[in-house]
């Protein structure tokens, strides 16, 4: 095994080098771009129809919601079925979904029906790209970076997205633009059919197992290793409270009195920061420094949050959501560990897990960040969240610290048997 001590400093230019991974690459863009335009697209669609702010509100929440029913009952796809096979037929379900909201005799109903029909698919497909890039690239540093580019992308959808979105729909009706995220995902499963080599299954369906029985044995697995529960906890906790300021942007951006332009740019500084954190420290530091920096940077960067309590102004309030941002470089290092502690036959469904516990979070956080600001008021609830979330991370990185050194007995990353 090659010392990652003195291993040479790794740029994302080597990932791009690995010609499966640009497919991968430009097949999630063009997926993020659907993706963008189907939720503003739907979300101006259900208000013209109903005039109603909660169902046009309830358009956008539902595609977080399911997510959890896809990630715990359909995850045993990224194991059981070859990741090609599966990853295309998600992107050709997902246009069948989109293709009927275009049609202009369709009601609400089964507009929101085919919202939440896109949630489910969606940590089906993003946990077997994830299990994928490891196929491609490796369970080592190429696969971190890569990983850390694909999220990169997903901010940067966050800032300029929405804003595409927003002019797109200047010129063009929301049905006719929901017809460019059905082209953009056929697009991404022809890129996916064509530039990625065919894999067979990482794992059958244990004893004939239907495929709900078997997505939920393989969760009961791999909630069942101590090391692989923390670290999943160490991705989900931290956005649950990360969430909190972006929820209230809002009301806070009223009370500063900054307008919308300064709603804005408080919307924009936790995306810049991650995205600023990210490419330092993947272009910067060495493996084993990414690391060694993972769980002190876990435990601070909700700090920066604390200083709502002292209701700063607009420049300082960007400055800590920016700082708290760029905190979440710890990401990288948890790629690495989370990638080792998982056997490879349960690897699709470990973070076809990840992500849908990732994104249910993050809803869940958003909720309660509103009914906790109607008491507490905002700038309070935001305080609040930074020394709770610092707290439960603190203890997790503890614990996770503690699992570190747990290997004998415990189903090799590769083979899923056991090492003595």
């Amino acid at each position: 095994m090659t010392d990652t001590l003195s291993a040479p400093p790794t740029g994302y230019a080597r990932v791009f080098a690995v010609r499966e991974f640009r497919a991968v690459f430009a097949a999630h863009l063009l997926a993020l771009l659907g993706v963008v335009v189907a939720e503003i697209s739907l979300s101006v669609l259900v208000y013209d129809l109903t005039g109603s702010p909660l169902l046009s509100a309830l358009a956008f929440a539902l595609g977080f919601l399911p997510y959890v029913v896809g990630g715990t009952l359909l995850a045993g796809a990224a194991d059981r079925f070859p990741a090609r096979r599966v990853l295309v037929l998600c992107d050709l379900v997902c246009a069948a979904c989109v293709l009927p909201m275009t049609l202009p005799g369709a009601q609400i109903g089964v507009l929101l029906a085919l919202r939440c029909a896109l949630a489910v698919v969606s940590p089906v497909f993003a946990g077997t790209r994830m299990a994928t890039l490891a196929d491609i690239l490796g369970d080592g540093d190429l696969f971190v970076l890569g990983r850390s580019l694909l999220r990169i992308v997903s901010q940067g959808a966050l800032l300029a997205g929405y804003g595409v979105g927003g002019v797109l729909l200047t010129v063009v009706s929301p049905r006719h633009a929901l017809l460019i995220t059905v082209v953009t995902f056929c697009a991404s499963a022809g890129l996916l059919r064509f530039g990625t080599r065919r894999r067979p299954a990482r794992a059958a369906a244990s004893g004939g197992n239907a495929l709900v029985t078997d997505s939920l044995k393989g969760a009961r697995q791999v909630l069942a290793d101590s090391r692989t529960r923390v670290l999943l906890f160490l991705f989900w906790v931290p956005p649950m409270f990360a969430v909190v300021p972006e929820a209230l942007a809002a009301p806070y951006a009223d009370e500063l009195g900054v307008g919308s332009v300064g709603l804005g740019l408080l919307m924009c500084a936790l995306p810049v920061g991650t995205i600023a954190g990210e490419l330092w420290a993947g272009a910067r530091l060495r493996p084993a420094a990414r690391e060694r920096i993972a769980l002190p940077l876990v435990c601070v960067t909700l700090l920066p949050y604390v200083g709502y309590a002292l209701r700063p102004g607009p420049a300082v309030s960007l400055l800590l959501l920016f700082l708290s941002g760029a905190g979440s470089a710890y990401t990288l290092g948890l790629d690495q560990w989370f990638v080792r502690a998982v056997p490879e036959g349960l690897r699709g469904r470990a973070m076809t897990l990840l992500t849908a516990g990732l994104m249910t979070i993050q809803g869940v956080g958003m909720a309660l960040a509103g009914v906790v600001a109607e008491f507490a008021g905002v700038a309070w609830t935001v305080a609040g969240a930074g020394v709770v979330g610092a707290v439960g991370c603190a203890l997790l990185a503890a614990e996770a610290r503690r699992t570190a050194g747990e290997g004998a007995g415990r189903p090799n990353a590769k083979t899923g048997l056991t090492t003595m």
